[in-house]
């Protein structure tokens, strides 16, 4: 150890070790990664790791020569209620089924499904068909975490209990897990080194009163939480804090005495060695990032107050998980520095040693829960100063790194002129699309649907909203929806820089066309709604009455509108007995190029279009009805000669849209479907129109 010592206490011997760690990431990160599954007999066997069920699905993770998630839908009600009774963690089983590559994301920016299950070594799908169990587990592992999941799912507050122990988010709430993460305290919910500290301390103080060597103490501990890491499935924020503890512990017993920002950069290395995934992962991200500056930075508060280092640790957080935040997240709270102040000692120092209580004595369930509801209501309050949430454009690597590089400058040198370069950056970052005017146009991947989305010289357009059409399920089977407007359209308009809706345009009243309308009019702000002409049905006359809640303005039987520099004109007609005819179609022209949008109008409003209008070589056309053979006339096609048609449609759906006559019509043109393609973007620029599409 003597020979060690120079080169452990040598500071170049961490700045080396996290380089190679890096490089070593990088060149893992650009080799070829494949699955040696063999895939062709529809069949697999292996060990359930992990395992969930919501309504009538099951969703499973398999362990065989690789991992593989399974889903598989219950066929009848007591099918369900006897699967949990019959199968789990670490049993062995044999399932048959289908196999399928998971998608890429088919919206820009968005995130991507397969490259996250890669980074977890999941390469395939399989919708199965039957399961059989071939070997019970007799892992004890997977025992204790069997019969821990199973005493928590007794509990009325097991949601949190899940989190706070098994760092299990399933059970909570969608909305008050996006309201947390919208105030800036979701990472209060991920396990991390504060829960690792208390639960070590605990784990300790009773162990030193059995155990008179202190060592010993420590050595038990150690082996303690890294069977505690794997009950909370390896998670980067437990893994960094287990193996920070356990080098903290080496570095007392075996007295290398060596600093916290070395213990950091070898636990940093232990990891990324391990598993460089993990640098794309947002929580060893956020979690690494923050402790490095932390310890960094810990001379700055030493020896202050409770409260003047949490304030301190709120700021320094808050500044160097910033970028992280939009990058990821396209939207930070500029408050959440001051609701850190309020939830990081309520959590800390109470919720959570509460969750620890509650876990061993059920009796205290209904206290517990009665203090969560406190929390949420607090955080829901939080979450009603909506002034205080900043959309930013999803930064680049460059800008990112200039920041950081900027904001450690700022930290030690504390000049004015630092100060001064780091918020024109901020500013630069923030008016980007004021900075950068453009045009562009992009027809939204929402399934079987419509949604396009235009952006002109800072001026916002969204025709449809889309929206998924559910239909009627026994209650077992119901499992939570996802909204298109929550997971698509926000992230989307929020990625680019979008703050505000100038106009939200509804061709017509259909539900795959204005469904997510009302949840974008309460969560996003929109100027003023353009409904098409004809009577109001229910669903649109429901929209209303939250537009007048709201004072937001709205109107129908409009010629025309101005977005930026471009003007829409709508084609109108006469009224006709149906929904579909009485679309509004939009006619515009864009850097010179001629876009024709149809909703969701039929033949006989093409013909009346055509004779009222002359309308002739369209640059792209918005295929109407989804590419329905009620639309898109061969005489409607032949006139107006489309360079480039786009269709927004839905895999596999159930209309057989589009129409393989239409598609015939449309064959002197480039077509773009999104079921094949994903989202259009069309950029306008100079006179050249460039397309991009996103293939799932």
């Amino acid at each position: 150890m003597k020979k060690l010592s120079p080169i452990l206490h040598c500071k170049w011997t961490y700045i080396l070790l996290v380089i190679l760690a890096l490089g070593y990431s990088f060149l893992f990160f650009l080799l070829p990664h494949h699955s040696i599954l063999d895939i062709s007999t529809n069949t697999l066997q292996g060990i359930i790791t992990d395992m969930k069920i919501e309504g009538d699905l099951l969703t499973i993770q398999i362990e065989a020569k690789e991992k593989v998630l399974g889903n598989y839908y219950f066929k009848e009600k007591k099918e369900k209620e006897n699967f949990s009774d019959y199968y789990h963690l670490g049993d062995t089983i044999l399932v048959t089924g289908t196999f399928s590559k998971p998608k890429n994301n088919t919206v820009p920016n968005l995130f991507n499904y397969r490259k996250y299950l890669e980074r977890k070594g999941i390469y395939y799908l399989i919708s199965i068909d039957t399961i059989e169990k071939v070997k019970e587990n007799h892992n004890p592992l997977y025992l204790v975490k069997t019969v821990i999941q199973n005493h928590i799912s007794t509990y009325q507050s097991k949601g949190y209990l899940m989190t706070f122990i098994l760092g299990d988010h399933q059970f909570l709430d969608q909305d008050i897990k996006t309201t947390y993460q919208e105030i800036g305290v979701s990472h209060l919910l991920a396990i991390s080194g504060m829960h690792i500290s208390l639960l070590s301390g605990i784990f300790l103080f009773f162990l030193k009163k059995m155990i008179k060597k202190e060592n010993i103490c420590y050595i038990i501990t150690v082996f303690f939480l890294i069977f505690y890491m794997f009950l909370t499935g390896n998670s980067p924020s437990v893994s960094r804090a287990v193996i920070l503890f356990s080098l903290l512990t080496c570095n007392q017993l075996l007295k290398w005495n060596l600093k916290t920002i070395q213990i950091w950069c070898l636990t940093f290395t232990i990891l990324v060695f391990q598993n460089p995934n993990l640098l794309l992962e947002v929580g060893f991200q956020f979690s690494f990032i923050v402790s490095f500056y932390l310890i960094l930075l810990q001379s700055k508060f030493k020896n202050k107050s409770y409260w003047h280092t949490l304030f301190f640790v709120s700021i320094i957080s808050f500044s160097v998980s910033f970028p992280i935040t939009i990058f990821h997240f396209y939207q930070v709270n500029i408050l959440s520095v001051i609701f850190n102040f309020i939830f990081v000692p309520f959590i800390s120092c109470f919720i959570f040693p509460f969750s620890l209580l509650t876990f061993f004595f059920p009796f205290l369930d209904s206290i517990f829960l009665f203090f969560l509801r406190i929390m949420e209501n607090l955080a829901l309050f939080c979450n009603h100063f909506t002034w205080s949430k900043l959309i930013w454009v999803r930064p680049s690597i460059l800008w990112i790194f200039l920041y950081y590089v900027i904001l450690t400058l700022f930290f030690y040198k504390k000049k004015k002129r630092i100060l001064i370069i780091f918020f024109l950056l901020l500013s630069y970052q923030y008016f980007y699309l004021f900075l950068f005017p453009n045009q562009f146009l992009i027809m939204i991947d929402v399934g079987q649907g419509d949604s396009i989305f235009i952006h002109s010289n800072n001026h916002n357009l969204l025709i449809d909203t889309g929206g998924k059409i559910s239909y009627p399920k026994e209650e077992w089977q119901e499992r939570k929806t996802s909204s298109l407007a929550e997971n698509t359209l926000l992230p989307l308009l929020k990625s680019l820089g979008i703050r505000k809706l100038d106009y939200l345009l509804l061709s017509h009243g259909d539900y795959d066309h204005m469904g997510e309308a009302k949840y974008l009019v309460n969560n996003f702000k929109v100027e003023k709604v353009i409904f098409n002409d004809g009577e109001y049905n229910d669903l649109e006359l429901e929209l209303i009455e939250l537009l007048k809640n709201n004072g937001i303005p709205y109107g129908q039987k409009l010629e025309k509108i101005s977005l930026g520099n471009i003007s829409l004109y709508f084609l109108n007609t006469k009224i006709y007995d149906n929904e579909n005819d009485n679309s509004n179609v939009i006619y515009t022209m864009i850097n010179g190029k001629k876009l024709l949008l149809m909703g969701d109008a039929g033949i006989e409003k093409e013909k009346d279009i055509l004779q009222k209008y002359n309308l002739y070589d369209i640059d792209i056309l918005k295929v109407g009805h989804h590419g329905s053979k009620t639309s898109s006339s061969k005489e409607f096609i032949n006139k107006i000669h489309p360079k480039y048609s786009l269709i927004s449609v839905g895999a596999n759906n159930r209309y057989g849209h589009p129409n393989s006559e239409v598609l015939d019509r449309l064959n002197q043109s480039k077509i773009f479907r999104t079921d094949f393609d994903g989202s259009i973007v069309l950029k306008f620029k100079n006179n050249q129109l460039n397309i991009k599409n996103y293939e799932p």
